[in-house]
């Protein structure tokens, strides 16, 4: 399908607003939308928070009588919608979307991507082509998925994108062989660091990162409406009442065993507690995704132990890894970045793609898929 410079500007334009939810929509996509008739924007908008309206709605609001959706028909007649997402065509919290357009008159709409979700996949495009509307899909895709790439992973596997972030020296020592670790990176890659943790919907870390560091796993660097779920990765329950993680609520403890009295105890702080076993009677990582999915995460940043590191990636977990590497070094006695078995042939070493690489201050920026 052939588009236009003119559409691209437009749906440029339409991915930089849905940028705008990247850290409220949670667990909404992150959708932008923007109307052009005659050449020229007539009403823009974005997704700003689940339960609000979404990006098309708001869109057609800067175009209506009195603000609303409603007073958009006639003015909006023979326009052009061009969104980052399929518009919904179901009843969810808002009433769908594709009826919105409908309604006002629309006569083309460009949708970078089709909806994951199954309750639209296609369905909205469709309700559109019904209505006799000139519907194009595919345009600056990829940009799209990006970022709404754990919603995408939800939607498509049941399971967030979990983001390993580790911070280390330039021989991979992520901590001293007694635990300190504070600090290896200066406050340029700690605050960008801050960036992702933003953006995520959960944080996940071990027992041992607890005991160690006290860590509150917060968004502070960052300007942020909303503070991710902490998820703590403790098989035999040990987490103290005290730990930092556990203040104002907001966070999930994930164990292998039950023990009904500790787990009252951390509830009345506010935890929750989920009791997720594998053979080993370690926490199942896995299903400990799935959980984190059932609850509406879209995008999980890891920040835990060597051990705990090893631990996602032998059992598949890791999508993304966030290196932040200083030009320190630490010796071989210090801790490494993942605990993972011995490798005897080379041809068993993880393949990675490299997708970004930059300075973050004096320190040094990489960000890895899993190949």
């Amino acid at each position: 399908m052939s588009f236009s410079a003119a559409d691209r500007e437009f749906m440029a334009r339409a991915l930089a607003l849905a940028e705008r939810g990247l850290y409220t929509t949670t667990p909404n996509p992150r959708v932008g939308c923007v109307l052009v008739r005659d050449g020229a924007v007539i009403g823009e908008g974005w997704h700003e928070m689940a339960g609000r309206p979404h990006a098309e709605v708001n869109a057609l609001e800067k175009v209506g009588a009195g603000g609303t959706a409603q007073g958009a028909q006639g003015v909006a007649r023979g326009a052009t919608a061009y969104v980052t997402l399929e518009p919904c065509c179901h009843h969810g919290r808002t009433p769908p979307c594709a009826d919105a357009l409908i309604d006002a008159g629309i006569s083309r709409v460009v949708a970078a991507m089709r909806d994951p979700n199954p309750l639209v996949a296609g369905a909205g495009l469709t309700r559109l082509m019904l209505a006799g509307i000139q519907v194009e899909s595919g345009l600056m895709e990829n940009e799209a998925r990006e970022l709404n790439i754990g919603f995408v992973s939800r939607m498509t596997r049941g399971r967030p994108w979990l983001r390993l972030k580790v911070a280390a020296s330039l021989d991979g020592k992520t901590a001293l062989n007694n635990g300190k670790s504070q600090w290896i990176t200066g406050p340029e890659a700690r605050r960008d660091a801050h960036g992702w943790r933003a953006r995520s919907c959960a944080m996940l870390t071990g027992i041992g990162t607890v005991r160690d560091d006290n860590p509150r796993l917060t968004v502070r660097d960052i300007d942020t409406p909303r503070q991710p779920l902490r998820v703590v990765v403790d098989s035999r329950l040990e987490i103290s009442p005290d730990a930092a993680i556990l203040d104002g609520g907001n966070c999930l403890v994930a164990c292998a065993v039950e023990n009904l009295e500790k787990a009252a105890l951390l509830r009345a702080l506010g935890a929750d507690v989920v009791v997720l076993p594998n053979a080993q009677g370690k926490v199942d990582l896995p299903a400990l995704l799935s959980e984190l999915a059932r609850r509406g995460i879209n995008e999980v940043m890891a920040e835990a132990g060597f051990r705990l590191n090893g631990s996602l990636l032998r059992e598949g977990c890791v999508d993304e890894l966030l290196i932040y590497q200083a030009p320190l070094l630490l010796g071989d006695a210090a801790r490494g970045m993942f605990d993972l078995p011995e490798l005897v042939e080379l041809g068993g070493a993880r393949r990675l793609e490299v997708v970004e690489r930059r300075a973050a201050g004096a320190d040094f920026f990489l960000r890895a898929r899993l190949a």
